[in-house]
């Protein structure tokens, strides 16, 4: 059976990354040098340090297993600078029928940050989006319920802000 491979942007997976070998080379040592120490206290089955440690052990081992599966299994890939038309990593610009923009960026599930602008590329949002272009009015089925938006920009960078020369709709 093949591995099920979890797209993800480069930044996503070195975050991953970076987190494991925290766990690994920084916290896990710790922890051991911990237990040693409350070990050496004595009767370890009235020894709350031993078991504290013990379950902070346990929760960090099961966090390494969890980052090692999803750093296995991830499919980067690079986001789109140029072009027009909305794919895994794209940035899109987006108006509603108010007139209020916002900034997304099309991420992995495992980098998902909605109060950051990053959505998942399983929220109802991203998979209404997937394959539209600029110009385009996309309606979308979300939690609050149905919402339009026009898509006014794609594909530019994340550190960039976006296009200013556009107007609100009323004045279009």
């Amino acid at each position: 059976m093949a591995v099920q491979r979890t797209p993800m942007t480069s930044a996503g997976y070195e975050k991953l990354c970076q987190e494991l070998d925290r766990l690994k080379r920084v916290e896990r040592p710790a922890i051991i040098r911990a237990i040693a120490e409350a070990r050496a206290h004595g009767d370890l089955s009235e020894n709350a340090e031993y078991h504290a440690a013990r379950e902070k052990q346990s929760f960090m081992e099961g966090r390494i297993a969890d980052l090692e599966a999803k750093v296995g299994s991830a499919e980067v890939i690079a986001p789109p600078t140029s072009g027009d038309r909305i794919t895994f990593g794209s940035t899109v610009l987006l108006e509603d029928e108010t007139g209020k923009e916002s900034r997304y960026q099309i991420v992995g599930s495992d980098e998902a940050e909605p109060a950051n602008g990053r959505i998942s590329i399983l929220s109802p949002l991203a998979r209404t989006l997937i394959g539209k272009r600029v110009g385009e009015t996309v309606t979308a089925q979300l939690p609050a319920g149905t919402k339009t938006f026009d898509v006014l920009q794609v594909n530019f960078s994340w550190s960039d802000r976006p296009r200013e020369d556009h107007a609100p709709r009323e004045s279009r």
